[in-house]
């Protein structure tokens, strides 16, 4: 089923609400899906089956007028209450910086990093899902609402598309795949020695000494196996979730609103449930806490650090951004956002084990040092059986394949998938109706694998 707005309000008048109108607001700017199936991480593949999605062509904003005219009819008009609506969010997701403040990540002076094209016809690979169907790689695209596809195969694109009237220079929003690039900030600061993953969380920040994270470590914290009360449920005003998206500007805060009105000031509202390492689960807190230990390491703010350190560095075509709370804080979870190629180059750079137009920018054991994961028995505590046999390690999804392969991902659909042994890199960028990457989690990798067989066998 997909939940409307009124369904949506129904959905949640049952839980108890601190402020109806309050609640009502929350309920209109999460939209459609309500997103709330992040939570569907949770949910078997038959409860899934029950979902009934539109047909992608027509929630494409191109066939559907979006955003024409000057100004677009109202029907037609994207606002700010309208962001992670589907299917407005099909626009709004490569345009996130014309309705929120942002902070800019910059791409430097130096020169732009060449791909070289060799074009494959990939469209016409074919591959066999679970329940035995044919599907090929351009129907995957379509039925998983993909926005952009590039495949990188040994640093040069062997295909790249752009659908819904994307164009190559726009940035999109690339939600949770943002957590593994502050992941790699912060394995850098380790190797360097001037961030230790065994030292208290509130060593670093002692603002979180009465928070959750005041007998937690830094990799506790970045493989979140630190205990802590909260609920990824955007179904529920109540939620700790729904209360971190205000905070962190990607929600207009309601009329009344009496809660955290800054990333920092709401992380200092959480407290500890459950006893630290036992066991991983995904709460896109932890990422946040990540972020305000790097700043004060570094005394920079993470886009200055993630500009220097990465983006300046990997021959980047455009700057990216963050979206920032009131008091400019980037979210270090779910904001960032960047164009395809460049989150191409920077999987090319994790491929090489950290080199980027021929120059080392981070040390081998960088890359070592993700790859490796964390507990896969750990893991299984994350009720995520889609992905057993998976850990998560610094931010970063971690297969444990033949193939070694790793990735991050982002919800309605926003991956890039590493495969070292295949020299292959694939960002997919989506405006996918449902939220959890775990919907079409098999299927994704399923593609993913067929093109790089198929490349291996062209080679």
């Amino acid at each position: 089923m997909i939940l409307g707005t009124r369904e949506f309000e129904k959905h949640v008048s049952g839980h108890k609400e601190q402020n109806t109108n309050a609640r009502r607001y929350i309920c209109r700017m999460m939209g459609v899906v309500c997103m709330a199936v992040i939570t569907g991480i949770l949910l078997s593949s038959e409860v899934f089956a029950q979902w009934k999605l539109p047909p992608p062509e027509k929630s494409d904003p191109v066939i559907l007028g979006m955003m024409e005219g000057f100004p677009p009819p109202p029907d037609k008009t994207v606002t700010r209450e309208k962001l992670l609506r589907f299917p407005a969010q099909r626009w709004a997701f490569r345009h996130m910086r014309e309705f929120l403040p942002t902070a800019n990540v910059r791409r430097g002076n130096d020169g732009v990093e060449p791909l070289p094209y060799v074009l494959k016809d990939l469209d016409s690979i074919v591959f066999e899902t679970e329940k035995k169907q044919k599907i090929s790689i351009s129907d995957w695209q379509k039925m998983t609402y993909t926005d952009a596809l590039l495949v990188l195969r040994d640093g040069k694109i062997v295909y790249e598309k752009y659908q819904i009237g994307m164009k190559p220079q726009e940035p999109h929003m690339l939600f949770s795949m943002t957590k593994s690039f502050t992941g790699v900030l912060a394995t850098i600061l380790i190797e360097e020695g001037k961030l230790d993953p065994d030292a208290l969380v509130s060593k670093y920040v002692p603002e979180l000494k009465e928070t959750a994270w005041g007998d937690a470590t830094v990799q506790q914290t970045l493989d979140m196996t630190a205990g802590v009360k909260y609920r990824e449920d955007y179904s529920d005003y109540n939620s700790e979730v729904a209360q971190h998206m205000i905070a962190a500007g990607m929600i207009v805060m309601p009329p009344n609103y009496n809660g955290p009105k800054t990333i920092y000031e709401f992380l200092k509202t959480l407290k500890k449930e459950g006893a630290h390492g036992a066991g991983f689960q995904y709460k896109t807190c932890h990422a946040d806490v990540i972020g305000w230990v790097l700043s004060r390491v570094t005394g920079k703010s993470l886009a200055e650090l993630l500009s220097e350190r990465i983006w300046t560095k990997i021959g980047a075509e455009e700057d990216a951004f963050y979206i920032v709370d009131a008091v400019t804080t980037p979210a270090a979870g779910s904001t960032f956002n960047a164009t395809l190629r460049d989150v191409g180059r920077f999987g090319e750079v994790m491929g090489r084990g950290g080199v980027a137009k021929g120059k080392r920018i981070f040390s081998q054991t960088v890359v070592d040092e993700i790859r490796k994961g964390a507990d896969r028995e750990k893991f299984k505590t994350s009720g995520m059986a889609p992905r057993y046999g998976y850990s998560y390690h610094n931010q970063w999804w971690i297969a444990h394949d033949r193939d070694g392969t790793f990735e991050g991902k982002g919800v309605h659909g926003q991956h890039i998938h590493i495969n070292p042994a295949a020299k292959l890199v694939i960002v997919k960028l989506s405006s996918h109706p449902i939220g959890s990457t775990t919907y079409t989690h098999n299927l994704d990798r399923q593609a993913f694998a067929a093109l790089a067989e198929a490349l291996r066998v062209r080679d």
